[in-house]
C-alpha cells in the first residue's frame, strides 16, 4: 500500500498576492492552520507516513514550521525547486527518492483523507477528478469509460466540466516520461503534459471522482475554505473568559487568551493563543483570529481571517475580509463589504456578493478610515486618518 506523498509547495502563488508576498501559498492560514498542515493531516489519516515536500519560494517558512515532521508523527524530506519551472520539473527534483508508488499532490488544495485513500487503491497512473460548474482557468479532462483520454491545461474553451483536482497516484516509471516532457506555452514543464505523453503512448491512465475538494485560486476563496473548515470544529478553550462574556455555538479559544467582559462570540469561531479580546466585542460566525491578536472595545468581526499579531484596537468593523499579519487598524476603521446596488462585489470564479478587503502584512490605517468593498491593500501600506480607499492599493503606498 502506498505510504509516500510528494507535496508540491514551491510556488509563490502570484494570484494570491498580497497575501503571498511574504509567505508561500501553501502556508496561508485556514481555520487557524496552514493549508499545507491540513493536507498533511488528511494524508496521514489516509495511511501516508512519509512525505517529500518540494519547496522553493520562502522555503524556510515551511522548513521551520514542519521540521522533520515528528510533531505530526510522520517523516518529511525536503527537496528544493530553485526555479519555478512547473510541476513536472518539481517531480524531477524529487526523482532520486522515488522508488515505489507514491501520491503526488498540489500543496494548496483542500481534500479529505477518504478521497486520497480511494485513489491510492487504484493502479498507477491514476488521477482525481471533480465536476465543477465553473471551470474557468482550471485544467480539465476528457474521459472514456474508466480512462482519461485527454488532459487540457486551462483551455480557453473547456470541453468538459471535469476538473483535474491536482492529486495523482503514480509509480516511479513516470520519471522517464517526465524527463522527456517539453515546455508548455507558459514555458513550464507540466505534469499534465507528462501524463498526456503516457496516454498517447498507450498507457492507461485511470481516474476517480472525488467528493470534497477546493482549489484556492484567488484571495477571496480563502474565505470560502475557512468557512468549510470551521463548519466542522468543536468547542475548546485554554483561555480565560471574564464574567459577562457570552459564547454560543462552537468556539475554540487558544492558550492564555483573554475574553473580556461584554464580548459576544457566535461560533463557529477560532481564536488563537495569547489574544486579548474586548471588552464588548462582537465576533460573528466563520471568523478565525490568529495568535497574539488584540481586538479592542466595541470591535465587530464577521466571516473573516485575521492573521497573527494584528491589532484592531477599538470601534472598528471588519467583515468578509482577510487581514494579514501585524496590521494595525486605527480607531473607527470601517470595512464595507456590500455594494449599495446589491450587485456582486467579486464576479467570476469564486464570486462573492459580500467582500470586504484583502490586506497584506504590516498595513496601518488611521482613525476613521474607510475601506470600500473588494479593496486589495498591499503590504506595509499606510491609509491615513479619514481616508477613503477602493480598488488596488500597492505595497508601501501612502494614502492621505
Amino acid at each position: 500500500m502506498t505510504s509516500l506523498a510528494v507535496i508540491l509547495a514551491a510556488g509563490e502563488g502570484a494570484r494570491m498576492r498580497p497575501l503571498t508576498a511574504t509567505r508561500p501559498k501553501a502556508m496561508l492560514p485556514v481555520a487557524g492552520r496552514p493549508i499545507l498542515e491540513h493536507l498533511l493531516v488528511e494524508c496521514r489519516a489516509a495511511g501516508i507516513s512519509d512525505f517529500i515536500f518540494v519547496v522553493g519560494f520562502r522555503e524556510e517558512i515551511i522548513r521551520n514550521y514542519f521540521n522533520d515532521g515528528s510533531s505530526w508523527g510522520v517523516r518529511i524530506r525536503y527537496v528544493s525547486q530553485r526555479h519555478p519551472l512547473g510541476t513536472a520539473d518539481a517531480l524531477r527534483q524529487a526523482g532520486p527518492w522515488l522508488h515505489a508508488p507514491f501520491v503526488l499532490i498540489n500543496g494548496d488544495v483542500v481534500v479529505k483523507a477518504e478521497d486520497i485513500r480511494l485513489l491510492k487503491e487504484m493502479a498507477p497512473p491514476a488521477i482525481s477528478l471533480v465536476e465543477c460548474d465553473d471551470v474557468t482557468g482550471m485544467g480539465v479532462a476528457e474521459v472514456s469509460g474508466c480512462r482519461v483520454v485527454k488532459l487540457h491545461e486551462k483551455p480557453a474553451v473547456p470541453p468538459t466540466r471535469l476538473v483535474n483536482a491536482g492529486i495523482y497516484h503514480l509509480s516511479s516509471n513516470v520519471l522517464a516520461t517526465a524527463a522527456n516532457t517539453g515546455t508548455s506555452s507558459r514555458g513550464e514543464y507540466e505534469i499534465t503534459a507528462t501524463l498526456q505523453l503516457l496516454i498517447d503512448s498507450g498507457v492507461e491512465v485511470g481516474y476517480r471522482m472525488i467528493n470534497t475538494w477546493r482549489d484556492i485560486g484567488n484571495p477571496w476563496e480563502l474565505l470560502s475554505a475557512n468557512e468549510d473548515y470551521l463548519s466542522t470544529i468543536e468547542s475548546y478553550s485554554e483561555g480565560k473568559l471574564e464574567p459577562g462574556s457570552m459564547i454560543t455555538g462552537p468556539v475554540s479559544i487558544g492558550r492564555d487568551s483573554l475574553i473580556r467582559s461584554g464580548c459576544y462570540i457566535t461560533g463557529p469561531v477560532i481564536i488563537g493563543a495569547n489574544c486579548d479580546i474586548g471588552p464588548n466585542c462582537y465576533i460573528r460566525p466563520a471568523t478565525t483570529i490568529g495568535d497574539h491578536c488584540r481586538l479592542g472595545a466595541a470591535v465587530e468581526i464577521k466571516n473573516s481571517v485575521i492573521m497573527s499579531g494584528t491589532h484592531i484596537p477599538h470601534l472598528s468593523y471588519v467583515g468578509d475580509s482577510v487581514i494579514g499579519e501585524r496590521c494595525n487598524l486605527g480607531a473607527g476603521t470601517n470595512v464595507a463589504n456590500v455594494r449599495l446596488d446589491g450587485q456582486m462585489v467579486i464576479t467570476g470564479r469564486g464570486g462573492r456578493r459580500k467582500a470586504g478587503v484583502i490586506m497584506g502584512d504590516k498595513v496601518q490605517t488611521g482613525i476613521n478610515s474607510s475601506i470600500n468593498p473588494g479593496t486589495i491593500i498591499g503590504c506595509e501600506a499606510v491609509i491615513g486618518p479619514g481616508a477613503v480607499v477602493a480598488g488596488n492599493i500597492g505595497a508601501g503606498a501612502r494614502v492621505f
